[in-house]
């Protein structure tokens, strides 16, 4: 048996994501979603909490033919002993899933194997978009699974991402409470 790691922000979960995992399943028996950033919300760059992002991947995921399990990892910025911290909240995987060069080398440094496939549509795809469309309210639901736009609209969360991207008269409020 074979299982294998995959890790992103997710903020949120959306269709490229999605076609990765379609990927990575076709060469694993099971599969670890990292959750990256876990220990973020409530900003721009992160408006979902780990535990909101858990049920866009459990839901999103519900269909497909591989066990998956959602884990949350929150950031550690000491580069030298992420792998190991990674590995300290995972169950354990034979093989990493990532296209960002930082973690394939430190996946590698680690004597990890890494697989890198091609992204699916990246300059549509990627969590910046969605977010600056639920912000400006663009189509975003047509860029995430369905189960991800019932989890966002349960948790009022384009409200949320409005709000927190909204500027006071002073042209501040970035979504940092301890910038005032």
């Amino acid at each position: 048996m074979t299982r294998g790691f995959y890790i992103g922000r997710f903020q949120p979960f959306h269709q490229g994501h999605y076609a990765m995992v379609e990927r990575i399943s076709q060469e694993v028996d099971e599969l670890v979603v990292g959750i990256g950033s876990a220990d973020q919300s409530h900003t721009v760059r992160n408006p979902f909490t780990a535990g909101e992002r858990i049920m866009m991947i459990t839901k999103a995921l519900v269909d497909l033919d591989v066990v998956t399990y959602a884990v949350p990892i929150e950031d550690l910025n000491r580069n030298s002993v992420w792998v190991s911290h990674v590995q300290s909240m995972s169950p354990r995987f034979d093989v990493a899933f990532s296209n960002n060069p930082l973690v394939v080398r430190l996946f590698e440094e680690a004597g990890i194997e890494v697989r890198q496939s091609p992204m699916y549509h990246r300059e549509e795809f990627e969590g910046a978009e969605v977010r600056e469309r639920m912000a400006a309210e663009g189509d975003w639901e047509s860029l995430v699974p369905t189960a991800v736009v019932e989890v966002i609209d349960e948790i009022d969360g384009v409200d949320r991402l409005r709000q927190i991207s909204a500027s006071d008269a002073n042209g501040e409020g970035n979504g940092d409470p301890s910038a005032d």
